[in-house]
């Protein structure tokens, strides 16, 4: 059996998992130990993890399928020799970024839920980091599920919203697209508002970002009152975790029932990481147990 300890970071979510070498091949066994406890904790942080791009890509595949990323502001991969791995950072080369988001404050998000099959967990990997500033918090949506008010509950129920494809977390427009001006009109998947997460059963309530976003049905203002009170409960502090990034921290989130958003930082000073994500299905709506699915 692989042996490890599971030391949790915070009452909300996260856990520091020690006693790993993950450039050594996982046994059946430490993987599963491994992902009972991040169904557990949600958020996982490996501390002093000396990964070479393809042992990150390894691990990555040890939690599924990898996934490509997402469009960048550039056009074409970061990396051209490894492709599925997306550079998150504020460096530049001859004047040109060599990854994306730059350093100013990336909002509270859930990653690519503007298509119809967002990932379901991703991996970053921290090779330089500022000392200080670029914090990274997760929120746990299973909890503010699970603590929204009663009338806010029924409210959104059976409820779908846009998720808006036009820009990303860090506000940049992505490539080929324009600016939207009607919420009602923006681009974007329709995913429902509490979802049923596919291994836990768990409703979660799934938000995506809230630039943009809009509760189909509702008048516009009636929408924005809605979604601002769930922004506004989601991300209490009592829901979240908060990272403040070491050398070679490695982090594996639940992108299904997380939220998660970056602090500035110096832009005098450098930050460089690379992340992966793991393929996963459209979101399906959470059905009360003992009630028939619409």
């Amino acid at each position: 059996m692989a042996s490890f300890t599971v030391t949790a970071l915070a009452p909300a979510l996260g856990a520091e998992i020690s006693g790993l070498d993950l450039r050594a091949p996982l046994a059946a066994d430490g993987i599963a130990a491994l992902k009972r406890a991040w169904r557990e904790h949600l958020v996982l942080r490996f501390r002093g993890q000396l990964l070479s791009d393809p042992e990150l890509l390894a691990l990555s595949r040890v939690f599924g399928e990898l996934d490509p990323p997402g469009p960048n502001p550039y056009g074409k991969p970061f990396l051209a020799e490894f492709p599925e791995i997306n550079v998150i950072s504020n460096v530049k080369k001859d004047g040109v970024p060599i990854g994306n988001l730059g350093d100013g404050e990336a909002v509270w998000h859930c990653d690519m839920t503007y298509i119809e099959t967002p990932p379901m967990a991703a991996l970053l990997h921290a090779l330089d980091v500022p000392p200080s500033g670029g914090d990274t918090f997760w929120a746990n949506m299973y909890l503010a599920c699970e603590t929204l008010p009663r009338a806010l509950r029924q409210a959104i129920d059976g409820r779908r919203a846009i998720h808006d494809a036009t820009y990303n977390s860090a506000g940049m427009m992505r490539k080929g697209m324009k600016d939207v001006t009607d919420p009602r009109e923006a681009p974007g998947a329709r995913h429902p508002l509490v979802v049923r997460h596919p291994e836990t059963g768990r409703a979660a309530l799934y938000l995506g970002r809230r630039r943009n976003s809009y509760i189909l049905g509702l008048p516009l203002d009636e929408s924005n009152e809605l979604l601002d009170q769930l922004w506004t409960h989601a991300t209490q502090p009592e829901f979240t975790f908060r990272q403040q990034w070491q050398p070679h921290d490695l982090i594996l989130w639940d992108n299904r029932c997380t939220l998660h958003r970056r602090d500035s930082f110096d832009p005098g000073v450098s930050r460089i990481m690379h992340r992966t994500q793991i393929k996963g299905a459209a979101p399906v709506p959470y059905v009360e147990p003992g009630t028939m699915a619409a």
